[in-house]
């Protein structure tokens, strides 16, 4: 038996996190799933200076406090990864890897992003010790000291020229011979110019070096096959960002090319009721306050929506009397005298339908379950299932009811 929720949260970074808050301050039944430390990539992080409120704090403690917010809510955790989704039904299916399934009204996607990873020796083990993956995050604890940045694409040669503002010293790997960038033209000229910027080509780096920070790095020459070994306190990687949305590639929501997830004003995907935040999302900015803020955006969101399922399924789908629905326009004259019209006809007629209306700009997920091109128009509903409809102003309202 699945366990029911009115809102499940897959990913326990920032955005979900800031979701499940607003979430079980709604009083919605929330559950967060997360596969790994709750906090996601921000857990990667040493010090974090510009989160509004908090002058200087860790990633884990952050996101500590982001999750005792949430628990005063009433928000439940669980710690699995979920490997099935079926969003095809009003309740979405949720699986996790252990087979644990779990049932909810919404959705929110939230599982972030991982940097793709070369896999060299010492990487992982000084991730957030020197090793890092963002430079607006992290290039600041990087003041006057030596700094090598791995990849030579627009972000690489960006992100290394921001590093220069605090950094000592940049050396970018390059694979190419040299002068060759994968950047644009104008990033590339600055760069090369640059006189805190130097390049080492024909290269890729072999090993992160250090005991309990980055100390070095090991340098293959792809020529020549030689190594050598170069000073620095940290290592920036750029090759690019990989979306953690593998498990959802079955599962009917729109995805770019990459795996991220595009969606409108408020969080919304392509599926009704599921939502998407934070880093596996296509968005601008990917930094905690941002996911912060689409986490809020979502749970509101999927509250309202969660109220007008609960609300149609309550005055429509059981009630024992014939519905008539009104899909108007209420700042339009036309669609307010048609309303009136409406009402006049079902009294006169006698018959015990009830009239619920519906403003398009208000309900357009429900004008598009009834497939409304037109307004006002009028379906007419027994215990859910339609059994007429008038289009439009030119269509009688004789016969309706």
């Amino acid at each position: 038996m699945a366990n029911s929720y009115d809102l499940i949260i897959i990913g326990g970074g920032p955005g979900g996190l800031s979701a499940a808050i607003y979430g079980g301050r709604a009083k919605l039944k929330t559950l967060v799933i997360n596969k790994g430390a709750i906090g996601g990539l921000v857990n990667t992080t040493r010090e974090i200076v510009n989160y509004p409120g908090y002058r200087q704090i860790s990633g884990p403690d952050l996101m500590k406090d982001f999750k005792k917010h949430a628990e005063t809510f009433g928000v439940e955790f669980l710690k699995g990864e979920v490997t099935q989704t079926d969003f095809s039904q009003a309740e979405k299916k949720v699986v996790t890897k252990k087979g644990q399934e779990f049932l909810a009204k919404a959705v929110i996607v939230a599982c972030g992003s991982e940097p793709r990873l070369l896999n060299i020796p010492g990487e992982k083990r000084l991730r957030g010790m020197g090793v890092a993956y963002c430079a607006t995050c992290d290039a600041e604890f990087f003041e006057g000291e030596d700094v090598v940045v791995v990849g030579s694409g627009d972000q690489a040669i960006e992100e290394g020229m921001f590093i220069t503002k605090f950094a000592r010293k940049v050396t970018v790997i390059v694979l190419h011979d040299e002068g060759i960038l994968d950047c644009n033209k104008v990033s590339a000229e600055r760069a090369l110019n640059h006189e805190k910027i130097d390049f080492i080509w024909n290269s890729t780096l072999e090993e992160v070096l250090g005991k309990e920070n980055v100390e070095a790095v090991k340098i293959k020459n792809l020529k020549t096959g030689s190594t050598s070994e170069l000073s620095c306190q940290g290592v920036f990687f750029f090759v690019g960002m990989v979306p953690s949305t593998g498990y959802l590639k079955d599962s009917g929501i729109e995805m770019d090319k990459r795996g991220y997830i595009p969606v409108n004003e408020l969080m919304e995907t392509n599926l009704e009721g599921v939502y998407a935040v934070g880093d596996n999302r296509v968005k601008y900015l990917r930094q905690v306050v941002s996911a912060a803020g689409d986490g809020a955006t979502a749970a509101v969101a999927a509250e309202r929506y969660i109220e007008e399922v609960n609300d149609f399924n309550n005055n429509v789908l059981q009630s024992d009397k014939k519905i008539m629905l009104l899909f108007f326009n209420a700042q339009d004259n036309e669609s307010l005298k048609f309303r009136t019209a409406l009402e006049e006809l079902n009294e006169e007629s006698g018959t015990d339908c009830k009239i619920l209306c519906v403003d398009m700009a208000t309900k357009k997920k429900l004008a598009e379950k009834y497939a409304i091109k037109t307004i006002p128009s009028v379906v007419v509903l027994d215990k859910g299932t339609e059994i007429n409809r008038i289009e439009g102003l030119e269509e009688s309202l004789e016969g309706l009811t």
